[in-house]
């Protein structure tokens, strides 16, 4: 009996000192340096992730119906986008309060804040995999108005990945979680081991044992030998499926029994009200946020369906297909200093220092502009390239790189803009960041691509440019919002309120 209280006495101490470790690098020194070595592994992470999502294009554009599974994929991508950035919301919610509780030395909110997010976040996978199961031909053909070869791989597709929306919303949630812990790598780890496998799982399920490029060769012996077939891009969604699966196993035992985490007890299976109606009150402005921006997205490619591509002709929405893909590295880029830049404002109004809190943000959207900029130039200068990697039809080529020229100079305010919500997402500000995103988009950015696609009937040209410019004038609104002071969380004793009143009563288990 010694000897355990001993133990468990011993690996107290050892979890306070992991918290306090994280608490210490995110509240003193540098914040560019600490923002730099908090953000780079995330950054990293959903980079590797956006390169195997572009690898992943490029096996699908090397299948005989390479160009129909592009243009299938470029709607999947939005619709199940949809689905994740739902659960999102309970993500950006878990880190402002975790990150807020830690950096309050609040272990109980961290607790019960961490185990009733992955709760509500495994009902909501329930509830879409079952619209995902029953309803994926609708949605393709019926809401989105797919045709041809191009509905018949999308219904399929979709109907797994959305089948299969608990992989995802499970292993966003476990990953948020670690990082408002302040355990960057780890959260990284988990989706650099997930990426990997699903490189191994795709190569052996969507070429099986028949033909593959050069590079994928050793698959076909190694798919022949398991007995696994052949099964082009519906391969690609089940690879997806069961790599995410993997490290959401591994991310709840580390969740579970890894010190200086919140381990888990019983009393956690029950729910607890004020924690969900905390996560509710913040998860929401941030989830409505990101659909409204994937709903943005759905909007222009079934104005590209209906102004500029024919049943027979996809080729406008292959190319914006593969742009878009292109283009998500940008919107990770910004989502992982958008990440670091949540932490730190969260932790630092924890611990009562607003002035570090504002800072953080500048920090971190500094940061993001930067390297987003390098990308821009990178797919300005090399778009044709880029592009024809993809898929070599000159048509195709020239759409792409015409889309690049025109959008492409605005990725440094793009991804600016997306870590100054996230920044305003961790003070808790997440319903005036969706107000500001409804603003751009549903008075400006979508009405003038109407106008310009089905009014004026105009070159896609002018859509590239209406594009354009919503980047530049959203990243705008938030810097100015962010500059202004008011909003921001006043007084010292303020700052923590909210933490105790979600809290609860009763011991702490």
């Amino acid at each position: 009996m010694g000897v355990r209280f001993v133990d468990s006495v011993r690996a107290r101490t050892e979890q306070e000192t992991s918290n306090e470790r994280s608490r210490r690098r995110i509240l003193r020194g540098s914040l560019l340096w600490g923002i730099g070595r908090f953000g780079a592994p995330l950054v990293a992470g959903v980079v590797l992730h956006t390169g195997f999502n572009i690898l992943d294009l490029y096996m699908i554009s090397r299948l005989p119906e390479g160009t129909q599974a592009l243009a299938a994929l470029g709607i999947c991508d939005m619709m199940t986008a949809v689905a994740t950035i739902l659960s999102n919301g309970v993500s950006t919610a878990s880190v402002a309060l975790i990150a807020r509780s830690l950096g309050a030395r609040d272990l109980r909110g961290v607790r019960r804040i961490a185990w009733q997010s992955l709760w509500l976040v495994g009902g909501l996978s329930l509830l879409f995999g079952l619209v995902g199961v029953v309803g994926s031909e609708w949605l393709v053909r019926d809401v989105m108005g797919t045709r041809g070869e191009a509905a018949d791989i999308a219904g399929p597709y979709l109907q797994v990945m959305l089948g299969g929306s608990f992989s995802i919303f499970l292993l966003l949630q476990l990953v948020a979680i670690l990082r408002g812990l302040g355990h960057a790598k780890t959260a990284a780890s988990l989706l650099v081991g997930g990426n990997a496998l699903n490189i191994l799982l795709n190569v052996l399920l969507i070429y099986g044992s028949g033909p593959a490029p050069p590079i994928f060769a050793w698959g076909g012996p190694l798919a022949a030998a398991l007995g696994i077939p052949r099964m082009g891009a519906l391969g690609a969604a089940w690879a997806t499926l069961l790599a995410r699966t993997v490290p959401v196993a591994v991310g709840l035992w580390i969740l579970a029994r890894r010190r200086g985490g919140p381990r888990f007890h019983p009393v956690y299976l029950r729910p607890f009200g004020a924690e969900l109606r905390a996560l509710w009150r913040l998860g929401w402005p941030s989830s409505a946020q990101l659909v409204l921006r994937v709903g943005a997205v759905l909007f222009v490619l079934a104005l590209l369906n209906a102004a500029y591509t024919s049943a027979t002709d996809p080729t406008v929405l292959t190319a914006f297909s593969i742009c878009l893909r292109l283009e998500t590295m940008i919107l990770f880029v910004g989502m992982g200093w958008g990440a670091a830049a949540s932490t730190f404002v969260a932790t630092s109004l924890g611990a009562r220092s607003l002035g570090r809190a504002r800072r953080s943000g500048w920090v971190a959207a500094g940061l993001c502009a930067a390297l987003s900029f390098g990308l821009g130039v990178l797919y300005v200068r090399e778009g044709a390239a880029i592009v024809g990697f993809f898929d070599s039809d000159p048509r195709v080529v020239a759409v792409g790189q015409e889309y690049f020229g025109a959008v492409a100079w605005t990725y440094a305010l793009l991804g600016a803009g997306v870590v100054l919500s996230q920044a305003m997402a961790g003070a808790g500000a997440t319903l005036q960041s969706l107000v500001l995103d409804a603003v751009v988009l549903l008075l400006g950015v979508l009405p003038a691509a109407y106008l310009v696609t089905r009014v004026l009937m105009l070159p896609r040209g002018a859509l590239w440019w209406v594009l354009a410019a919503g980047n530049g004038v959203g990243a705008l609104a938030f810097a100015a919002y962010y500059a202004w002071g008011a909003w921001w969380p006043e007084g010292e004793a303020s700052q923590t309120s909210d933490l105790r009143a979600v809290a609860g009563e009763g011991p702490m288990p």
